[in-house]
Order: structure tokens, then C-alpha cells, then sequence
């Protein structure tokens, strides 16, 4: 009679080490005051909207300066410090490279009122670039930084030396297709609900077609500590307002206006998509075909260049970073 009493306390004595075995996600403070980046953060002060704010970036300089700058920008899950690897790579073939966080983002200001817009983060980010000294950018945009990296190349034409959009969003007007208008409040609840596990569930179907890597925790983990202890409420709010950003400013119409040189860099199973879990499933299903969406926005910008890379997801950069590159080098 003992023999079963003992077995079932052994298991049960397990389970809790095997849980342990996931990271734990620790409290990084809403402007991740407590995280470390890869290298020094400079703040750049932006008056913007009636408020003082701060917009956090690094600054690489190369040891011999190809006379050229890069400027990173990040994706809406992501902070500047993902990009380190391809900064690194761009700044040994002498590029300058800039990696800003932008307002509402990571370390920088998130106010709890502003008004967030694509032509809004582009000013800021033009006027971080002036304040620098650079007139023109080379402008490597992943993601949502995709959405910002189109708008600022529409706005600010003259300043980009070249545009390249990698698994960028905002490929399709999710509105258009079916997708349901989710109120401010609504996104906020669903942002408070933020955790390492929700982070890695999402990414792991959107971003990496079902397959994780541990060297992908990092990144989930710089997110979720955003949302742990006093930094939830704040970096919850900015959340939903920045989605509700992403939702209701559609760039994909203007695609045909963007007149600098442009290339696209596309995972093929890539299936991001804005609002597809509150999405019937009729519509969700046709989301985030980016096999599809890349070759659709290649033919209506004029002139791009189109590099699928084959059996890859969302972040290349992370997930196969030499085959990122040799296609980042193809294209500059």
C-alpha cells in the first residue's frame, strides 16, 4: 500500500524543479532602469507634444569610418540591444551605427499621455540624427520598426542613403481585412497580462514557426521585465497605446510614394499579424503570409529588391544570424 503513497510524493516532489527549469523574468523597472545594455546609453532630450521627454540610443563609431551611418530600429517586442550583433557586424565593415529606443519604448520616456504616431517617432528620430551630425542614414527596420522605417523614408526622403525593411509589419491593413477595432482599455487589460510566458507562446508561434532556441530567452526576458513589479502599469499603457499606433496608421497605401532605394528582407515563415487572436478564424487564417505580402510590397515599391530567406521566421537576425548578413551585405 506504501509503494503507490511513495511514488505519487516522488512525482510530485519533481514537478516543481521541472517548472523551475524556466527562466524567471525579475523586475527591470518600466524604463528597464536595471537592465544592462551592450554598450554606453546616451539620452537625447525630446520636447515633444508639451512635455520633456528622453529618448535613449547608442552610439558606435567604427575604427575606419566608411563615411557611412546606420540606423537600427526596433521592433515592437524588442529593444535596442537585440540589434548588437548586426551593429557590430555593420561597424566592421565601417558603418556608424545608431541604435535609438524610441519614445514609449524600452529606455526611453513613456509618457502616460501622447499622442502616438509613425510621423510622430520619425521626427523624433530625425531630430536625434541631426543633433548628431548625420544628414544621411542608411535605415535597417525590423518589425514595427518596418511601419517607422517606411514612414520616415516618406517623410525624409533626402536623409535615406538606403532602406531595408527585414519581416517588417504593417504589410497589410489588418483593419481592411477583417481584423476587429480594439479599444485603448481593451489593449491595457491585455497588455497587464504580460509575463515571459505569454511573451515566448506568442514569438514561438509568430516568430519562430513553432521551434525555440534558448539563445531567444534573452530577449523575451528584457520584455517581460518591463512588465514585472512597479514597471507593469506603465509599460502596459504605453503597450496598448503603441498598438493601437500599429493598427490605425496603415502605411502599406503609400508604399508607391517611397522614392529611395529599397530592399526587403523576408523570412518565409514569417506569420505575423496584429490581432489575429481575437480574430475569427476564417479570417485569421489568411494573416501574415509574408511569402505572399513580401513579393506584394517588393512590386509596389519602385525599384526593390526582394531577398526571401527560406525556412526562417520573424527575426533573422536572431534566429540565423550569417545568413541575415551575407543577405544584409547583398543588399548595401
Amino acid at each position: 500500500m506504501l509503494r503507490p503513497l511513495v511514488t505519487a510524493l516522488l512525482l510530485a516532489a519533481t514537478l516543481p524543479a521541472l517548472a523551475d527549469d524556466a527562466p524567471k523574468a525579475e523586475a527591470l523597472g518600466a524604463r528597464l532602469e536595471r537592465a544592462e545594455y551592450p554598450y554606453p546609453v546616451s539620452m537625447f532630450p525630446v520636447k515633444s507634444q508639451g512635455q520633456a521627454l528622453e529618448m535613449a540610443y547608442m552610439d558606435l563609431k567604427p575604427e575606419h569610418p566608411n563615411g557611412r551611418t546606420a540606423v537600427l530600429l526596433h521592433g515592437k517586442n524588442f529593444c535596442g540591444p537585440y540589434w548588437a550583433a548586426t551593429a557590430e557586424h555593420l561597424r566592421a565593415k565601417g558603418f556608424r551605427v545608431v541604435i535609438p529606443d524610441q519614445v514609449g519604448f524600452c529606455k526611453s520616456s513613456k509618457p502616460r499621455g501622447y499622442q502616438y504616431s509613425f510621423h510622430q517617432l520619425a521626427a523624433n528620430t530625425h531630430d536625434l540624427l541631426a543633433s548628431l551630425g548625420v544628414e544621411k542614414a542608411t535605415v535597417v527596420a525590423h518589425s514595427m520598426g518596418g511601419m517607422l522605417g517606411a514612414r520616415y523614408a516618406l517623410m525624409y526622403p533626402q536623409g535615406v542613403e538606403k532602406l531595408v525593411l527585414v519581416d517588417p509589419i504593417g504589410l497589410e491593413d489588418w483593419k481592411a481585412k477583417g481584423v476587429p477595432w480594439r479599444s485603448v482599455d481593451a489593449w491595457y487589460a491585455s497588455e497587464l497580462k504580460t509575463s515571459y510566458a505569454s511573451i515566448k507562446a506568442y514569438q514561438l508561434k509568430s516568430y519562430y514557426d513553432g521551434k525555440w532556441k534558448p539563445e531567444y530567452d534573452r530577449w523575451a526576458l528584457m520584455q517581460a521585465g518591463m512588465y514585472e513589479g512597479d514597471g507593469r502599469e506603465a509599460s502596459a499603457w504605453a503597450g496598448a497605446l503603441t498598438y493601437d499606433m500599429i493598427y490605425t496608421q496603415p502605411v502599406v497605401y503609400e508604399f508607391p510614394d517611397i522614392r529611395v532605394p529599397t530592399a526587403l528582407i523576408i523570412g518565409q515563415r514569417d506569420r505575423t499579424a496584429i490581432g489575429r487572436d481575437g480574430t475569427p478564424a476564417d479570417v485569421a487564417a489568411k494573416l501574415g503570409d509574408y511569402p505572399t505580402l513580401g513579393k506584394e510590397a517588393a512590386s509596389r515599391i519602385p525599384g526593390a529588391t526582394l531577398v526571401p530567406l527560406d525556412g526562417l521566421g520573424h527575426s533573422p537576425m536572431i534566429e540565423a544570424p550569417e545568413r541575415f548578413y551575407r543577405a544584409l551585405d547583398g543588399v548595401l
